[in-house]
């Protein structure tokens, strides 16, 4: 994505490698842009950075559902179901 590779030209002089460095450019950016600029550079991706963008959004937002349902979270039995185990 050229917004990318332009952020990274600007501000790879600056990044210590922590992967907070990213966050605080791509926040700090975001903040800046208004609902036609997304729009915008959406637009402009090619067919296999519109899949990846929307394949990274919704696996995080299933992982994110999964971790608020507590599924694969393992619970704590109760005095009064281990008396009820055979």
């Amino acid at each position: 994505m050229k917004l990318i590779d332009e952020l990274y030209n600007m501000y790879s002089h600056i990044l210590t490698g922590d992967e907070e460095d990213a966050d605080i450019i791509v926040f700090s950016i975001l903040e800046a842009l208004k609902r036609q600029d997304l729009l915008q550079l959406i637009e402009e991706m090619n067919e296999q950075e519109l899949f990846g963008m929307v394949g990274m959004y919704m696996l995080e937002k299933f992982k994110s559902k999964m971790a608020q349902e507590g599924v694969g979270r393992v619970q704590m039995i109760k005095e009064t179901e281990l008396k009820n185990l055979h």
